[in-house]
């Protein structure tokens, strides 16, 4: 089921574990989260489970919010250290392209340094990852919105991450769907 297209009413219906483990590539795992998703099935639709999420995710305690934000990984981690949906949301499948169109190895390597920087920057002054719905943009184009929100409000900051775990999970479920027709 893990790796089977997603079925709602088999989700619905599924022991806790095997639930855990169909909604976790959708969540980056974190399995605190998906326990109490689990415990409020049934859900009449996917609608309804991303609401619920999205309300579980502002309602648990920041310590179980900061791990289900901290469960995505950074934007430029190393390829091979992501799941495969991050891999493809973070455009590493277009790294191919962009170097066959002439981007320079150096530009690539500025956008990662920057990255590294970012990252750093981020953690430090918010004590968790920044996390984004990239939604098919460059990594290049996430850079100003990154810097920009170093400037932000922690409380700000965490309830837009956690809003982004919920859309990056409901654009996955999208993708997977669409794969499987």
């Amino acid at each position: 089921m893990v790796n089977a297209p997603l079925d709602l009413l088999a989700i619905n219906g599924a022991d806790p574990a095997v639930f855990a483990a169909a909604l976790g590539r959708l969540f980056e795992g974190a399995p605190g989260f998906l326990d109490r998703l689990a415990r409020h099935r049934p859900f009449d639709d996917w609608p309804a489970l991303f609401t619920q999420a999205r309300a579980i995710a502002h309602s648990i305690p920041e310590i179980e919010q900061i791990a289900l934000i901290n469960a995505h990984p950074r934007l430029g981690a190393p390829p091979a250290s992501v799941s495969d949906l991050s891999f493809r949301e973070q455009g590493y499948d277009l790294d191919a392209a962009a170097r066959s169109a002439g981007q320079a190895v150096s530009e690539r390597n500025r956008i990662a340094v920057e990255l590294d920087r970012l990252n750093l920057a981020y953690e430090d002054r918010f004590g968790f990852r920044y996390c984004v719905h990239v939604a098919g943009r460059a990594r290049s184009q996430l850079l100003p919105d990154m810097e920009a929100s170093l400037h932000g409000a922690r409380e700000v900051e965490r309830h837009r991450a956690l809003d982004a775990v919920v859309d990056i999970a409901a654009d996955r479920l999208s993708a997977i769907r669409a794969s499987a027709t």
